[in-house]
């Protein structure tokens, strides 16, 4: 799924492109389930003819500022993908949804699970007002996150996870962070001292950076792995601490890196750099008593 990088990569490479200032002359929707909010034929007709004002992200979505005050937001999931290119060229199977733009261009979007959502709305704060705040912004601070843990007794994963909590971090960039910081995916935010919760607040900026720098991070070769605008391969699995792949080892203490999971999500650590703290009253288990191996 792209996430906060791969999403910025693509906001960059649109507003570099210039995507900016063009006119939307015709849509194409050829999945319905896609556009949500309102019926194919109003969203045709209210998108029609609008100019693009701007282009900018919001956690994970992409947000479009149109003319008339208009703004298009959309939500990658899990295999959403654009493509810029000049109009004309061949269409494939997958690419659900394409808007016709001034200069014979075409803003195509392809999703091979259909997971991806389109809405256009005069008030976007109507769908993003609930993310919690930007991992890169100014009011993400190592205070507020600490605050944000004590606060709370859950999981660090499943909490990095939370859309609410910290907008646009998603499952790879999670697992890096908490390896940087040195933290058990299944440690709870309440126990953790305000030196640990600064190296999260470190790390969490660390991956996410290292992740834009490199393009995002795209892993295997599937049809609905993310791609670039250019259809290009990010450059940060390159670069990922914590690989996922069977047999993988920590680059620290070489110890082979653990697959189990937390929250229903496939979580990746190392079993020595990140050991899960026992609580007073009750002995650590071992990660194949918890998970049953």
């Amino acid at each position: 799924m792209p996430e906060l990088p791969e999403v910025q990569t693509i906001v960059d490479e649109l507003r570099s492109s210039g995507f900016v200032g063009l006119k939307i002359t015709g849509c194409d929707v050829r999945w319905p389930p896609i556009v949500r909010g309102r019926s194919v034929p109003s969203f045709k007709k209210l998108i029609l003819g609008k100019y693009i004002r701007g282009i900018s992200r919001r956690g994970k979505y992409i947000v479009i500022r149109l003319s008339r005050r208009y703004y298009l937001l959309v939500h990658l999931r899990m295999s959403g993908q654009f493509s810029l290119v000049r109009a004309g060229l061949k269409r494939d199977s997958h690419q659900h949804i394409i808007l016709c733009l001034g200069g014979r261009r075409e803003l195509r979007y392809r999703d091979t699970r259909k997971f991806g959502r389109w809405q256009l709305t005069t008030d976007p704060s109507e769908i993003l007002g609930a993310l919690g705040p930007e991992p890169l912004g100014k009011s993400f601070s190592p205070g507020s996150l600490y605050l944000m843990l004590c606060a709370r007794r859950r999981q660090l994963k499943p909490l990095l996870l939370d859309q609410r909590m910290i907008a646009g971090i998603g499952n790879i960039y999670a697992d890096e962070a908490l390896w940087v910081a040195r933290l058990h995916p299944r440690r709870l935010s309440g126990s953790l001292k305000e030196s640990e919760s600064q190296a999260l607040f470190k790390a969490i900026r660390c991956v996410l950076r290292r992740g834009i720098r490199n393009k995002g991070t795209s892993m295997g070769n599937g049809a609905g792995n993310y791609r670039r605008l250019d259809e290009k391969r990010g450059r940060n699995q390159d670069c990922l601490m914590i690989v996922r792949e069977r047999g993988s080892v920590c680059p620290v203490c070489r110890a082979v890196i653990t697959r189990t999971l937390v929250g229903q999500r496939a979580t990746y650590f190392c079993p020595k750099c990140q050991k899960l703290r026992a609580r007073k009253s009750e002995p650590q288990r071992s990660e194949s008593q918890k998970t049953g191996n």
